[in-house]
């Protein structure tokens, strides 16, 4: 039996690696990676997104329900990190349009 929050955290976390992807992609396109540090901390958010994917998906494949809670914690810390991650981005991204 899978807890009750790890199925939304597994497919929210996929679809935002997806934003983090396209945004890495497209500042490599554009030629605006080398000016701008934000496909680094897209990387990052990258990185905490699959961090958080792999332990949602242990939580829901784990048999034993303290494994279950303990991978769902865990995957739920690095998907707030990574939401923060990318609240910065967008913040660095509004900011650098409006100068």
């Amino acid at each position: 039996m899978s807890t009750r929050t790890s199925q939304h955290i597994l497919s929210t976390s996929a679809n935002l690696l997806g934003f983090c992807l396209v945004v890495i992609t497209s500042l490599h396109i554009t030629n605006k990676a080398q000016s701008s540090y934000i496909d680094e901390w897209a990387s990052v958010v990258a990185i905490l997104l699959i961090v958080s994917c792999f332990f949602s998906f242990y939580s829901i494949r784990s048999v034993s329900i303290v494994k279950q809670y303990r991978f769902e914690k865990i995957a739920d810390s690095f998907f707030i990190l990574s939401l923060t991650g990318i609240l910065l981005i967008i913040l660095f991204l509004a900011f650098n349009f409006l100068h």
